[in-house]
Formats: C-alpha cells, sequence, structure tokens
C-alpha cells in the first residue's frame, strides 16, 4: 500500500467509527518503513502511544485472524490500541504515553 492509501484507510475508517487521526497519520511512513525492514511477526515494534499504530495495523491485517481495520472500535473489531491477543505483531497492550518505555525495558530484559 502507498502512504495515501493508508491516509485514506485511516481518515474513512474514522470518519465512520471514530478514532484517533492526528498521531495515526503522522506515523505512516514510520509503519511502512518498519514492516519492510522488520518481520512483524517476529521482530517486537513498540509505539510510544498506541494511536500511532493504526498503520501497523492496516499493513499487519492478515495477522489479525481476519480482523479488517474497517472494524475498528467496533464490537469484536480490531482494537485501537496494539493487542498481542489479536496479533503476534503487536509487542503489547499499549495505549497511552510512557507506557512504551517499560514495555521495551521488559522485552530487553526477557530477551
Amino acid at each position: 500500500m502507498t502512504p495515501q492509501e493508508i491516509r485514506e484507510k485511516i481518515l474513512s475508517t474514522v470518519a465512520t467509527n471514530g478514532g484517533h487521526l492526528a498521531s495515526s497519520l503522522g506515523a505512516v511512513e514510520i509503519a511502512l518503513a518498519l514492516s519492510e525492514t522488520f518481520d512483524p511477526e517476529k521482530d517486537r515494534v513498540v509505539w510510544d502511544v498506541g494511536h500511532q499504530a493504526y498503520a501497523w495495523k492496516i499493513l499487519t491485517e492478515s495477522t489479525r485472524g481476519g480482523k479488517s481495520f474497517d472494524t475498528l472500535r467496533k464490537m469484536d473489531g480490531v482494537s485501537p490500541f496494539p493487542n498481542p491477543s489479536e496479533s503476534t505483531a503487536d509487542a503489547a497492550v499499549a495505549g497511552h504515553a510512557g507506557v512504551s518505555i517499560s514495555v521495551a525495558a521488559g522485552l530487553a530484559a526477557a530477551r
């Protein structure tokens, strides 16, 4: 997908379902670079704020048990934050700023 296609999908989904725009739209190229450089199912990517990860969720839809980003914030739909029970591409449940430091430190210690 191109950055424009990802942004259009984020905009149309959030316009219908609600959600966070600015942080997600600003992180599209980062998510693309990470998904092209690393293996989302093996390499742990930790997002500072969970709602920066919308592009990541779109790019890793195949690991989400068939759940499409279009189901964001709907009953039984895609979580608005990274969630390992939803996808192997998500390192930890992380919704708010500051959580990433603890998650990254924990992953490093476990490794």
